[in-house]
């Protein structure tokens, strides 16, 4: 039973998100050879100010690229 857990900036439309667990459970019966109903998949979507990468906030960081 394979668990997926996706973490994203939020910010992702319902669609996008059908077609993320559309094609992960894809790749996943495709590769591993397992059935569609025993994929769990789990999109967790976290708030720009609590996702940092490079020694800051994503926030800030979207700030100063949008100067």
């Amino acid at each position: 039973m394979p668990y997926v857990n996706v973490q994203i900036i939020k910010g992702a439309t319902r669609h996008q998100k059908a077609k993320l667990v559309d094609e992960i459970t894809a790749s996943l019966v495709n590769i591993l050879n397992k059935e569609p109903e025993h994929i769990h998949i789990v999109i967790q979507e976290i708030e720009e100010q609590n996702w940092g990468f490079g020694g800051r906030l994503t926030d800030d960081y979207r700030k100063n690229i949008e100067k």
